[in-house]
């Protein structure tokens, strides 16, 4: 058997890059870095052809996904640990309630709920992004795609998901997390629910949102029911059913969708609509 290679892998996009083919940025930092006064005009009007390019594969990759809940947590979490058990029967959780499993792609906690959905028998969902180093989508996808801007594979996590589950994670699970609520809380998204998983892990963040923000009026009292806290995959189902038989008994009985926040943003019926036929994002 040929021996693996150990040379480095960078995948950008459709394209895969070895050793002295990968270059020394990636295409968001070569985006956002500052330039001399001119240079953008001969390369950020043609880079958003590109931009368009992986908004347009994305759209076509996931429009005809269905019910789908985005998963997301830490890469860094090994086979064996608790939460990577408790990922895996979340996954299988979601599949064996009819959805669709989205998650980033990577290893850890995002393979672990890749690897419970495909055991659950349902869809099992990549979205991997470009990094200065190593990270392979994981062996448990039964689609996946890898963005090389970050803003679009956020889009399409939101765009595409019915829901949001959050196992424990870093800044990258934080940030999703953040983007989630934000778009909620200032109705850009029709209400879906956003649900952490893990009370010891995430206990401290809810007490600094209550305690400090909530405390000192930077968030409204509603805001901090935007979020749920739970411990257990099955806790996760019975919020993210009753959300969505509510949502669908108001658009049955012609009213308007939930509100999205304490600033009283709520989406129109036609949101509502587009969020049952699969996407919290129109």
């Amino acid at each position: 058997m040929t021996p693996r290679s150990t040379s480095r892998i960078r995948r950008a996009g459709p394209l895969t890059l070895r050793g002295k083919a990968i270059p020394s940025t990636t295409t968001d930092q070569r985006l956002l870095d500052g330039r001399g006064p001119s240079d953008w005009v001969h390369t950020d009007p043609w880079r958003v052809l590109r931009i368009q390019a992986e908004f347009v594969e994305g759209f076509g990759f996931l429009s005809e996904l269905g019910s789908a809940v985005s998963v997301f947590g830490s890469a860094r979490v090994e086979p064996g640990d608790p939460f990577y058990e408790k990922a895996e029967r979340m996954g299988r959780a979601l599949a064996e309630a009819g959805y669709a499993v989205i998650t980033g792609g990577g290893p850890g906690l995002m393979e672990a709920a890749n690897k419970g959905a495909q055991e659950g028998g349902g869809l099992s969902v990549g979205l991997g992004i470009e990094l200065p180093f190593e990270e392979r989508l994981n062996e448990h996808l039964d689609m996946g795609l890898s963005f090389r801007y970050f803003f679009v594979r956020k889009t399409m996590f939101v765009k595409y998901a019915q829901a949001f589950v959050v196992m424990p994670g870093g800044f990258g699970t934080l940030d999703e997390l953040f983007e989630a609520i934000t778009l909620v809380q200032t109705g850009k998204v029709t209400r879906f629910p956003v649900v952490l998983v893990g009370s010891e892990y995430w206990r401290g963040l809810f007490d600094w949102i209550r305690g400090t923000l909530l405390a000192e009026g930077k968030i409204s009292p509603g805001d901090v029911d935007l979020m749920q806290l739970v411990d257990e995959p099955e806790e996760v189902i019975a919020i993210i059913r009753e959300a969505h038989r509510e949502a669908e008994r108001r658009l049955r009985e012609g009213e308007p969708a939930a509100e999205a926040g304490a600033n009283g943003a709520a989406d129109d019926q036609e949101g509502l609509a587009d969020s049952q036929r699969g996407g919290g994002m129109g």
